[in-house]
């Protein structure tokens, strides 16, 4: 293990990181999976040759490069040397297709688009201007006309000039769920991320010689690369990039790399507890892992049966990756707890005027930081979202909580955003609306999450629909159409037939009420229709 120093903000840079832990510990291992193991030292020389060969084709200081890629090393490396150029990343859930991707992709405004062979036949379904987008294709199937991931290699090394990059730059840019509208584009600085692992994430795990992470998080979000990638190249350690969880091989996987630590997300937790138990369930070289969200009464099971120390979590978004967290593990404080600020970045909980709270009442969780780029950028293309984030210097987070006037520590109580979660994410309810108005003879619609009746930190997605004067509505053909323009999640479990919508006075639809409703007896159930949803 080599965990760096990162005290002086000109350190704070991911070129630099990653130059000095291929002089300090250039012999470990980086990244891994089944086929290849990468040490420090290859990392620097590959992300060298890939960024002279990127320069080449014409990418400067400040260009976009997206990336619709499943998780694998080159998604890592390509990330890395975008930055030694000063340009950005921004990665692209793998899942999006259609429309959708092609509104994400078109807003991004990248120069280059890196897809897998894989991915290459969904980007040429889109209506995008290849003449102005170069398209990029890791493996062995590149076209003539697009960059081949491998023809990079062979360009000679580049020498970054440290001197022109800052701990404040954007360095990559996250689309968000879009839960209070359209998805945004989060800035990301540099100092972001090391702060949230500087002063969270390394602080939460106890890493030693020798750890090796594995991560099954999708690299389309912040959390593999907190809790994962980044935090292996911050600490010198080893981090595996598996594909996706597969609760019935996790365990195997987690033998055959020698994995010491993990991050697990949504109901990965409850997969794995409800797997039939076997006597030798504790016998594994795992010894962290962090599951959120996990309740409270599952976490002493969870921790005896496969003998793993359990850390708490917190709060943290693409704005702020982190808000609050718990590092200390007090006993006076529950295992459920957000935990509590850094010095650095105070937390407060707002009414809607945008007053604080009393100490034990409920507001929204807001954070002011004291030191320059501990949160974002601002969101791309959009002054006007980035100004509506704020309150006075406050970045209100849209999660409500309370905070304990015994201990400090802080709750939470609940989204105020319009979301649902389901698989780990948190789905705009807003955004699957917006896809499913397009379809034909819906005069209305409403998406909202009914709770799954086997694992409680799941939602299922709902539709409710007005269907149009002299209209029918087919279901199955509206799942089709929202499976080919949206993320397969946006595929509803349940949908069903209203006479009209319950609005306010002020013209928005009260949910809650629908989820009070539930699956009623003319409800549509997606698992009883023979539908299959197309990943």
């Amino acid at each position: 293990m080599n965990k760096l120093d990162l005290s002086n903000p000109k350190d704070r840079t991911f070129a630099r990181i990653l130059e000095r832990q291929a002089a300090e510990a250039g012999s470990t291992v980086f990244l891994r999976t089944d086929d290849v193991a990468i040490t420090f030292a290859e990392a620097e020389s590959i992300t060298n040759r890939l960024a002279s060969g990127l320069s080449a084709h014409g990418l400067v200081a400040g260009d976009r490069v997206a990336l619709y890629m499943s998780n694998q090393p080159e998604m890592v490396l390509l990330a890395l040397a975008i930055n030694k150029l000063s340009a950005v990343w921004v990665p692209i859930n793998r899942d999006y297709k259609g429309q959708w991707l092609e509104d994400t992709v078109a807003r991004c405004r990248a120069k280059i688009l890196f897809t897998d062979c894989d991915g290459v036949a969904e980007i040429q379904k889109l209506n995008l201007d290849l003449k102005a987008l170069t398209l990029g294709v890791v493996g062995p199937d590149a076209e003539p006309d697009t960059i081949a991931y491998q023809a990079l290699l062979d360009a000679p090394e580049y020498s970054v000039d440290h001197d022109s990059q800052s701990f404040g730059d954007t360095c990559a840019i996250l689309w968000t769920s879009g839960t209070t509208g359209r998805s945004k584009g989060v800035m990301q600085p540099y100092n972001a991320w090391v702060h949230a692992i500087v002063n969270g994430a390394s602080m939460q795990y106890q890493s030693r010689d020798g750890d090796i992470i594995y991560n099954v998080l999708p690299l389309f979000n912040a959390g593999g690369w907190i809790t994962a990638v980044l935090r292996a190249l911050l600490e010198g350690i080893t981090v595996v990039i598996e594909q996706r969880f597969s609760v019935t091989q996790f365990w195997d996987r987690i033998a055959h790399f020698g994995a010491t630590q993990t991050f697990a997300l949504g109901a990965m937790g409850t997969f794995l507890l409800n797997e039939p138990e076997k006597p030798d369930d504790a016998a594994t070289p795992l010894r962290e892992a962090q599951i959120v969200p996990l309740a409270p009464d599952l976490w002493p099971v969870f921790s005896k049966r496969f003998g793993v120390r359990l850390i708490r979590g917190g709060l943290g978004q693409s704005e702020c990756m982190r808000v609050l967290s718990q590092t200390e593990n007090r006993d006076d404080v529950p295992v459920y707890a957000l935990g509590f600020p850094d010095r650095r970045a105070p937390v407060t909980l707002l009414d809607d005027d945008g007053t604080e709270v009393p100490v034990g009442e409920v507001g929204e969780i807001a954070i002011k930081p004291l030191e320059p780029y501990l949160i974002f950028n601002g969101y791309f293309d959009d002054p006007e979202a980035t100004q509506n984030a704020f309150k006075g210097d406050w970045y209100c987070t849209g999660d409500v909580g309370r905070q304990d006037p015994k201990t400090g520590a802080f709750f939470y109580v609940d989204r105020k955003r319009d979301a649902v979660r389901f698989g780990g994410r948190n789905i705009s309810t807003l955004e699957v609306e917006s896809v499913a108005r397009r379809f034909r003879g819906i005069a209305d619609v409403a998406a909202y999450g009914i709770s799954h009746p086997d694992v409680p930190e799941e939602q299922e997605l709902a539709l409710a629909i007005v269907v149009a004067a002299g209209e029918s509505l087919d279901f199955e053909a509206l799942c089709g159409f929202l499976n080919q323009n949206a993320p397969y999640y946006f595929v509803p479990r349940y949908i069903r037939i209203v006479a009209s919508l319950p609005y306010t006075p002020t013209n928005k639809v009260q949910k809650f009420q629908l989820r009070d409703d539930g699956v009623t007896s003319d409800t549509w159930d997606l698992t009883q229709s023979g539908y299959t949803v197309k990943r």
